[in-house]
């Protein structure tokens, strides 16, 4: 959405709350955009903040309903749009018992943008009019697919480049040791396949690379200076490259998965054109999985001999495996309109850009 902003010529000022959120987004828009922590929600500091920023219009990114700054914009004539908003299944009830006040403190927002029918009729019953709700998709599947030299990927891991590759995704503690076990089957099953495993968390690089070894496998590191391709399991000791791995990957094994993490964004591997395989816990992207399930894009396994089952005749059978990345691309296609949905709905709102 800001980059969309950006784009049409309009200067864009973002607020953050956390540290990390301040230098991910330095990292990713350096200078081409304001970037500030937002202050408490009180009416002194809330105001002066709005004061000094004077915007054209104010977007509340999905439940960031912060009363302060709502009586803030409404006292200096500012108009406020919720995009992608959404109302959890958390915090409905929440909002539900207190929705006497926030009919109240959501007055000053002239239109929101939902994520889902769900997320309108949640909004309707704490007491915004259905006249100011409008459902748009969600920006999640506002995504595009990295821009990689797939070759040269291929060639960084497989020199051959006839070797069917499994990427194991982002994986946690306890989950390296049972994916090894299954590698076992799936390694009797397909003598020639390499299997990428990429660690969530940096600081379990090494002891990853000794739970391979241990177990007797073949290993070489990502970040060495020549990955030996003669290995069975590549050891993605790297931030910054999975996203572009997807793009290489014959098959995709979504972690955080198998232990109850609460499972990662299968939609990085479909805007690649890659279906997904995960374990049972995906309660973080819980609607986005059941939607993947239901075009055929994903399946969701409810153990590990399910999930050694599913990969192994996936393995086994190609014609499978190509529908079910062709599903997962016709779902991201289909889904792919949030951002087009949202930009023209807040178009009236729009100042003229600056030069």
């Amino acid at each position: 959405m800001i980059q969309a902003l950006l784009n049409q010529g309009h200067s864009v000022h973002l607020t953050v709350v956390t540290a990390t959120g301040f230098e991910h987004a330095h990292r990713l828009l350096g200078n081409r955009i304001s970037t500030s922590f937002l202050p408490w929600d009180l009416p002194g500091a809330m105001s002066r903040y709005v004061a000094r920023l004077q915007p054209a219009l104010m977007l509340l990114t999905e439940t960031e309903f912060w009363p302060g700054m709502l009586s803030a914009c409404q006292r200096k004539n500012i108009p406020v749009i919720g995009i992608n908003t959404r109302i959890s299944d958390r915090s409905f009830p929440r909002y539900l018992a207190s929705r006497w006040l926030w009919r109240h403190w959501l007055k000053p927002v002239s239109l929101f943008l939902v994520q889902s029918d769900t997320d309108a009729k949640r909004l309707t019953a704490i007491g915004v009019p259905a006249s100011r709700i409008k459902a748009c998709g969600n920006l999640k599947y506002a995504l595009s697919a990295p821009e990689v030299d797939s070759q040269h990927l291929r060639e960084r891991v497989d020199s051959t480049g006839r070797r069917p590759i499994l990427l194991v995704a982002s994986t946690h503690q306890r989950e390296d040791e049972r994916i090894l076990k299954l590698w076992e089957q799936w390694h009797a099953a397909c003598p020639d396949l390499l299997m990428l495993v990429v660690p969530r968390h940096p600081e379990r690089f090494d002891s990853v690379a000794e739970l391979i070894l241990a177990r007797g496998h073949s290993l070489s590191r990502w970040s060495s200076d020549e990955v030996q391709t003669a290995a069975d399991i590549v050891l993605v000791d790297a931030m910054g490259v999975l996203t572009g791995l997807y793009c290489i990957a014959d098959l995709v094994i979504i972690a955080g998965s198998l232990e109850p993490v609460g499972g990662h964004n299968p939609l990085e591997a479909a805007v690649c054109g890659r279906g997904v395989v995960t374990g049972p816990h995906v309660q973080n992207f819980r609607q986005v999985m059941h939607e993947m399930q239901q075009s055929g894009g994903a399946i969701v396994t409810h153990d590990d001999d399910e999930l050694a089952a599913a990969t192994t005749r996936l393995l086994h059978h190609p014609e499978e495996l190509r529908e079910l990345h062709t599903n997962a691309t016709r779902f991201m296609q289909d889904k792919g309109h949030a951002l087009e949905n949202m930009l023209a709905a807040i178009q009236p709102w729009l100042p003229e850009p600056r030069p």
